[in-house]
């Protein structure tokens, strides 16, 4: 026994006391980070057995030995299994471990004996492992304490190990001792074996990130293979297309180039097809010939500018041989092995054969046509497929409204499909459905550009695709995927005639307001345009939709699709950034400075809490979004030093996209640390936890990074988002997107409070949590003002928020015009940095900015002649009334929701009608020309308005700003409140009539004559003959009118009748609506009724006696107008007539509260309201299928409802029902479709009050009812 081995058998008690508690984290990280999941690792000098145990806990599978019999028994206690006792001589495994640990222990070995030593860890390591191993600093071999100590410095520890075989690096550092009262300085060092030459294959070894590295790295890329299969292209597709589009700040871009056969005829013409999306990137693609002749090549050659590197063996382009199956793949790496250089040269020579053809699509064409695919395999993967894509559920509701938009004459529309419910594959499933043969997808980024190749190939591999983008020019295409950027100049555009595409399909279609945009979609007339979008809220919606002509087709949000279970639930908290102080970093237009921001996320604080965080709630695969590849490397550095596998990955990082993504997948990666690679396009289906370790700036965004994890994926049954927010502006707009709704800061305040009590609506599985001090944060924001509307909007945005968004958002438009006058007066006072001449326009023409707000419209006519007169450039010369009337008819058939306002004989017109100048004429162009800002001469439109040719294009901006503003909140009369699948029943003859609160507003509005309103009721044709433009509708307020036979109680629905101040003799006898101002100023609201006394004097009387009546005298009568007179008062109930109410909020509409035990039935009686309420679920789920559909619509007018099953029509609940109206009792129907709607109870909805009109059967009775008009 060594006196070394003497001095710890005798001290083992004391030295494990000394050391087992020293913190290793710093020295662990580095070791783990370079091992895969579940390592094989040997603790060589274990000592206590510390570091083993670490290890052991972290999930690896660890051997371990120490010299010292007291210190492996220890070690043996502590990790539960044995340790042996034996020394570096005994050490003789071979390529057993993934790592070796010797912290510590190898400098007790002779220095004449440390090459020995090394070489048998060595021996014992796998191909690729590390060893780890330390050393005191120093030069010298020495005695201490009766302790042998070899000590050592670079140059020392690279001579020992410089013998070893297939040393590839060697990574030193030094740190310092860290038991207390210890100073030591210690040399560390991690020696990398280079992996093996033979790639193997299968799970364990696959060949795919071998090829994923080494295309990221390579400035030349070359294959020659047999066969390449669709399903193994797509693993390199990605890859492939980054190497061509680098930029060169980096690497250059690749060149590149592929060779295959169509040998036995293997190849997929679909691949063949991918090969040609490459070829448009720079590719050379080219297709040996066999002709009979065998063609086994399975060759892979990568160069750098001083390296090379071949794969030589027997995999093919096919999932199975990259991912799967067991291959071997021969690795020649340059300069070391010139086997590489004359691959090279055979490669070179085979790529110009003269059987080598170029790709081409005639090529693919040929081919296709005479290729007889293998049935049977005659290599692993050479008859593997990809299964045809198929619509997914919502996709085919999407794809049936698309069709029957269609039928309906829309040429225009607008889908919003949240991140993971596939908005391309719709697109490119539609254009199929559609047939139609030339088709443009435009979108502004590349990414976005390849996936969509990608994606109509995969729909329609005969298809030529092309590119139109960068210096790309691609004309004699079936598809062309287009940069918004480059076609969008105008210098473009006039190279395609409008109508040179059938469907036009624009990505993130909330862009599609920018400039380029706009352009573009004036230029063209496809067929169908399909605009595409995942923005979450109608607010997002407001603007483009004008651009859709009003038709939003079809809405699916992230909640519908955890619904539909096409997503995975999310485990959502909201953890509070307290590390960052966001008010320090500059905030211009929605946007943090970029390089601040950086240095402020990247600090050691911050990452202690997002690791503490992860370690408290993530699972097993994170992908975190950074700001900047700084602060991705720095996280990705410090969780690695902390002991968790992590990596950084971005454009230009040294870890590939691909190889990143296999290692996650397979679980050699814990966390991924990414700048703005997989925001989109890329599919992640294993990721479990996402970590949002930046500000966002918009809900798109946000939305796009929590879709990265929300597809599904065996194993996974939910996501977990870890959302790092904080007390400032650019935090707002998270819950919103989360939601998939806008709220002002009122509402925002309110969500805060529903959150902290656990009441939000989610889909079932889905949890939502926000840390206090956010929670505090959301509920500040509560106030009740225009301008903190207006900044909430604008803070969410990140601009300047549109009207219609304002409009959307549910802002009073009321309160802000009694503040400001109009719209661009609120847009001049919170605009610092409004353009001069913007600031101009608005002082000088405020009047008539707000005449287009809030001028009065009974139809659209107005606003869609502004629309023409823009667009025909009217600002700048007159224009012939022939062509705005025909630019009018055409706005009109693009905003189909309109053509309702046109007379019936009009309505399915294809061609403009012979008579519609002159009725154009009569009806808007006679309103306009009638006021002050339009004229007509001679056959001329005039717009009278004196404007500088700077100033026209900011104020047809501004203009057109009012005119999208004013026909979406009229087109918002027209619509049903909510999309149902129930039939709302044809009541007869409905007229939209103007709704206020309070008879205050209503007489605001018409003492101005305007018609700024912004909500609307229906009525029916029992009310009389109801115009629009006088009769309205307005709440009562107070008790003065409570009395006599027709009582008006504090609430109730008034229908009234605009009057003028003149028609006191006329009004005689009716109860009116008056105007008082009193003494101190203020203007009261009454509601009399007129009294003539004898001697002529007026009297106002109200119904309730304990009000006395007011003599109108000369004196009251100049404080008094008459504005309106009362037509009727209105059933509360009838004004819900197609609302939706939640079960538990129908009791209030009667009067009476919830009772579960009562109304939890789908039969509740209230006597006191002589009234019976009927709640009715259609589709019935878990009861037998001869009982779900027992009550259903015969048409529109008529419902067929089953009673309970004790029922009878002798018994007193079914006489009630057959007798109703002679006893005087009321049958209120409430129907839903389902029991349940996103995951929660499903409200119903309010039909009205209906009619018996048959009945058959007892216990249960089957009654027929019919609805009142």
């Amino acid at each position: 026994m060594s006196s070394t081995d003497t001095y710890y058998a005798r001290n083992a008690q004391q030295f494990i006391a000394d050391t087992l508690q020293v913190d290793m984290q710093a020295l662990y990280a580095p070791f783990l980070a370079a091992l895969p999941a579940n390592a094989q690792i040997l603790d060589a000098g274990c000592g206590s057995g510390r570091d083993a145990l670490a290890f052991q806990q972290l999930g690896h599978s660890v051997s371990a030995f120490d010299a010292c019999p007291q210190m492996a028994e220890h070690a043996s206690q502590l990790l539960g299994q044995a340790v042996p006792v034996r020394c570096f001589t005994e050490v003789h495994e071979v390529e057993r471990y993934d790592g070796i640990w010797a912290c510590a222990s190898l400098l007790h070995v002779a220095e004449n004996r440390l090459p020995d030593a090394f070489a048998r860890l060595w021996r014992a390591l796998k191909p690729g492992g590390v060893l780890y191993c330390s050393f005191k600093r120093g030069q010298s071999e020495r005695l201490h304490h009766e302790r042998h100590f070899t000590d050592a410095d670079e140059a020392r520890l690279a001579a020992w190990v410089q013998p070893l075989p297939g040393l590839t690096r060697t990574q030193y550092w030094s740190s310092a001792d860290q038991r207390p009262g210890r100073s030591e300085q210690w040399l560390n060092a991690l020696l990398h074996k280079a992996p093996s030459k033979l790639v193997t294959g299968g799970e364990a070894h696959p060949f795919l990130p071998h090829l994923c590295a080494a295309i990221h790295q390579a400035h030349q890329v070359d294959m020659a293979v047999a066969f390449i299969k669709t399903t193994g292209l797509r693993l390199l597709l990605p890859d492939l297309l980054e190497s061509l589009q680098r930029n060169e700040s980096a690497l250059p871009p690749a060149q590149v180039r592929i060779l295959t056969s169509d040998y036995l005829d293997v190849t997929d013409p679909e691949a063949l097809r991918l090969l040609m999306l490459l070829a448009e990137q720079g590719a050379q693609v080219r297709v040996y010939q066999s002709s009979g002749s065998s063609f086994h090549l399975k060759a892979y050659l990568f160069a750098g500018q001083d390296w090379g590197r071949a794969f030589i063996g027997s995999s093919n382009i096919s999932r199975q041989a990259l991912q799967q199956g067991l291959e071997w793949n021969y690795r020649i790496d340059y300069p070391g092995d010139d086997g590489y250089l004359e691959a090279q040269r055979r490669f070179d020579e085979l790529f110009a054969h003269p059987r080598c053809a170029e790709l081409s699509d005639a090529w693919i064409d040929a081919y296709e046509k005479r290729r007889i695919p293998p049935t049977q395999a005659f290599e692993p993967g050479s008859t593997e497929s990809e299964p045809p894509p198929t619509p997914s559920k919502i996709q085919r509701e999407a794809l049936q409204a698309l069709s029957a938009t269609r039928t309906e004459g829309y040429l225009r529309g607008l889908v919003v499909l949240a991140t993971g419910l596939g908005k391309t594959w719709l697109a490119a499933f539609d254009v199929k459905q559609m047939g139609a043969r030339r088709v443009l997808f435009v979108a502004h980024r590349e990414e976005i550009l390849n996936q969509a190749a990608a994606t109509f190939a995969r729909i329609q591999p005969s298809a030529r695709i092309g590119f139109y983008r960068g210096q790309q020019r691609d004309y004699q295409v079936d598809i062309l995927c287009a940069s918004v950027q480059t076609l969008g100049k105008a210098e473009h555009l006039q190279r395609f005639k409008p109508q040179h595409f059938d469907y036009l399909v624009v990505d993130e279609f909330h862009h599609a307001s920018a400039p380029t945009y706009r352009s573009l979609l004036q230029h063209f007339a496809p067929a169908f345009l399909l605009g595409l979008t995942a923005t979450p809220d109608r607010t997002d919606n407001a603007d483009i939709l004008a651009l859709c002509d009003d038709n939003l087709v079809y809405q699916s949000d992230l909640f519908c699709g955890v619904t539909e279970r096409l997503l995975v639930p999310f485990h959502y908290y909201g953890i509070f950034d307290d590390d960052v102080d966001y008010q320090a970093i500059p905030w211009r237009n929605g946007r943090f400075d970029p390089e601040l921001l950086g240095n402020k996320l990247a600090t050691l604080g911050r990452a202690r809490h997002a690791l503490s965080t992860w370690r408290l709630h993530a699972q097993q695969r994170t992908l975190a979004f950074c700001v900047s590849t700084r602060h991705a490397d720095f996280m990705a550095d410090y969780f690695r030093k902390q002991g968790v596998r992590a990596a950084a990955v971005y454009a230009d990082s040294p870890l590939s996209r691909g190889e990143a993504l296999q290692r996650l997948s397979a679980g050699q990666l814990q966390v991924l640390f990414s700048v703005d690679l997989f925001n989109e396009g890329v599919d992640l289906p294993s990721i479990d936890t996402v970590m949002m370790l930046r500000p966002t700036e918009s809900k798109i965004l946000f939305l796009q990074q929590l879709g990265r994890g929300l597809r599904k994926a065996d194993g996974k049954d939910r996501l977990v988002v870890l959302d790092f927010v904080a007390n400032h502006q650019s935090f707002l707009h998270k819950p919103m997107a989360l939601m998939n709704r806008s709220m002002n800061h009122r509402q925002l305040a309110e969500f805060a409070r529903k959150a902290e009590q656990g009441q939000l609506d989610l889909p079932e599985g889905c949890f939502v949590n926000y840390d206090l001090q956010f929670i505090d944060f959301l509920k500040s924001l509560d106030s009740d003002s225009v301008q903190s509307d207006y900044r909430s909007l604008r803070e969410v945005l990140g601009r300047r928020p549109s009207l219609t968004e304002f409009y959307r958002s549910g802002a009073s438009l009321q309160d802000m015009r009694r503040q400001h006058g109009h719209w661009f007066a609120l847009v001049a006072s919170e605009e610092s940095e409004l353009p001069e001449v913007g600031r101009q326009l608005i002082a000088k023409h405020g009047d008539f900015l707000r005449e287009l707000e809030t001028t009065a419209m009974t139809k659209s006519y107005k606003m869609v002649l502004l629309e023409a007169f823009q667009e025909l450039d009217g600002w700048r010369e007159a224009i012939r009334m022939e062509q705005l009337a025909e630019r009018s008819w055409q706005v009109l058939q693009r905003r189909r929701p309109l053509l309702g306002d046109l007379p019936e004989d009009y309505q399915g017109a294809r061609q403009m009608p012979a008579d519609w100048l002159s009725y154009w004429k009569r009806n808007p162009i006679a309103a306009w020309t009638g006021g002050r800002y339009f004229s007509s001469e001679e056959g001329l439109f005039i717009g009278n308005l004196v404007i500088a040719e700077p100033a026209i294009a900011p104020l047809s901006e501004m203009v057109q700003e009012l005119v999208d503003y004013r026909l979406t909140s009229y087109a918002t009369r027209l619509k049903p409140a909510d999309d149902n699948v129930l039939p709302l029943p044809n009541r007869p003859q409905q007229v939209e009539l103007a709704y206020f609160p309070s008879l205050k507003i209503a007489c605001g509005h018409f003492r101005s004559s305007r018609a700024d309103y912004e909500e609307y009721r229906s009525l029916g044709s029992h009310y009389g003959n109801l115009d629009p433009s006088r009769h309205f509708l307005a709440r009562a307020s107070g008790n003065s009118m409570n009395g006599g036979k027709q009582p008006i109680r504090d609430g109730d629905y008034l229908l009234l009748e605009v009057v003028g101040s003149d028609s006191a003799g006329k009004i005689t006898g009716e109860t009116v609506a008056i105007e008082r101002q009193d003494e101190s100023g203020d203007n009261q609201y009454l509601l009399r009724k007129v009294l003539k006394d004898a001697n002529g004097q007026y009297r106002l009387r109200a119904n309730n006696p304990d009000y006395a009546d007011i003599q109108v005298t000369d004196e009251l009568r100049e404080q008094l107008r008459t504005f309106a007179r009362l037509k009727a008062v209105i059933d509360p109930l009838e004004m819900q007539v197609g609302q939706r109410f939640k079960r538990e909020d129908i009791p209030p509409l009667f009067g009476v509260e919830f009772n579960p035990g009562s109304w939890n039935s789908g039969h509740v009686v209230i006597d006191e309201r002589n009234a019976h309420v009927l709640l009715v679920t259609l589709n019935k789920q878990g009861k037998a299928e001869d009982l779900r559909y027992r009550d259903h619509w015969i048409d529109e007018q008529h419902f067929h409802w089953q009673t309970q099953n004790q029922t009878a029509p002798d018994n007193k609940r079914g006489k009630e029902i057959i007798h109703h109206a002679a006893l005087g009792i009321d049958l209120h129907l409430f129907v839903r479709d389902n029991k349940l709607e996103n995951g929660k109870a499903a409200p119903f909805r309010y039909y009205g009050k209906v009619n018996y009109q048959s009945h058959s059967g007892s216990k249960p009775m089957s009654v027929v009812f019919a609805v009142q008009p």
